[in-house]
């Protein structure tokens, strides 16, 4: 099994008994321990040692639209929350390169931050700031995805602290959208891993396979589909070994292990729609490449990174 996989990792209450209440985010911009985390642009307030945490009383005052502001949790009796910055924010500048009037308390405190794509940080985070960031980013993208109800168009408002969405019209709740997708390193009987280059990614670029699960579909049934359809390979045992959520923009990636089924071959036939070319590799081959920079692996952050080196046995070079 997968330990520690980054994005899986949190420290922090997330305290959904609390979300209904009316008052609640006000409550906890009241408090001076709660701390606010910002996404702009799909991206969070993060430096060095780890994420740029706001004291709610250093925000600028409201009104703040609705979905903008999302309560995280709690921990050790403080609050967390997120606050979504409009995209546009900061955007427009002057013949001078300075930032145009308009939301200029926001546009000063978001000048005085980094802001980091959470696939790049998502190692160097601690377990409290990988579950603060991840679920941040993940509520974030689905307000945006999500601003009308999917059964009949009407405009929805945001309750629940910004965990449901409710029809202005037929008062049906929608909640925040998890799509489950499979994720799996593939060995033959002679140890070598299947790897695939998609067809979108550019040359050198290898990854293991990964394909949604299909509506009636179980996980392990999804994992022999997809390999099949994208390579040809017929596959017998899957063993699960562990999930970890990636919210670019709702994933819920579950990772396997799977055999080539005995006596199946190992000709690989890509399917030249998903994927453009894929081969298997032993463990010296794909320690030489990745050394010499001819093959390039998935970021640290992603479940295929931790696929790859279990099955390697070490971490391999970044």
């Amino acid at each position: 099994m997968l330990a520690d996989l980054p994005l899986a990792r949190s420290a922090v209450d997330v305290d959904a008994i609390s979300r209904g209440r009316p008052d609640l985010l006000d409550e906890l911009l009241a408090e001076a321990s709660t701390r606010v985390l910002l996404v702009h642009r799909g991206l969070v307030a993060a430096g060095a040692a780890g994420l740029e945490l706001v004291p709610a009383a250093d925000l600028p005052p409201g009104p703040w639209e609705a979905g903008e502001l999302l309560y995280l949790g709690k921990e050790a009796g403080a609050g967390y929350l997120a606050l979504v910055l409009p995209e546009a924010l900061g955007a427009e500048r002057d013949l001078d390169g300075v930032p145009v009037e308009g939301d200029a308390p926001l546009v000063a405190l978001i000048s005085t931050l980094s802001f980091v794509h959470l696939r790049d940080v998502g190692t160097t985070l601690s377990d409290r700031d990988a579950g603060l960031a991840t679920t941040a980013v993940a509520l974030a993208a689905w307000h945006a995805r999500n601003p009308r109800c999917p059964r009949c168009g009407e405009a929805t408002t945001v309750t629940h602290a910004g965990w449901v969405r409710r029809c202005v019209v037929d008062r049906s709740d929608h909640y925040p959208r998890t799509d489950t997708a499979v994720i799996m390193a593939v060995v033959d009987d002679a140890d070598r891993i299947l790897l695939a280059r998609a067809t979108h990614w550019p040359e050198r670029r290898f990854s293991t396979l990964a394909g949604y699960v299909e509506p009636g579909e179980s996980l392990e049934a999804a994992v022999r589909r997809e390999v099949f359809e994208e390579t040809g390979i017929d596959v017998g045992e899957v063993r699960y070994e562990g999930s970890q959520p990636w919210p670019f923009p709702c994933s819920l990636m579950t990772g396997f292990r799977a055999s080539v089924r005995p006596g199946a071959g190992a000709d690989v036939r890509v399917d030249g729609v998903e994927i453009a070319e894929g081969r298997f590799f032993t463990r010296a081959e794909l320690g030489e490449q990745v050394a010499a920079g001819t093959i390039r692996l998935p970021s640290g952050t992603s479940i295929a990174r931790a696929l790859i080196e279990d099955w390697y046995g070490a971490a391999l070079p970044r």
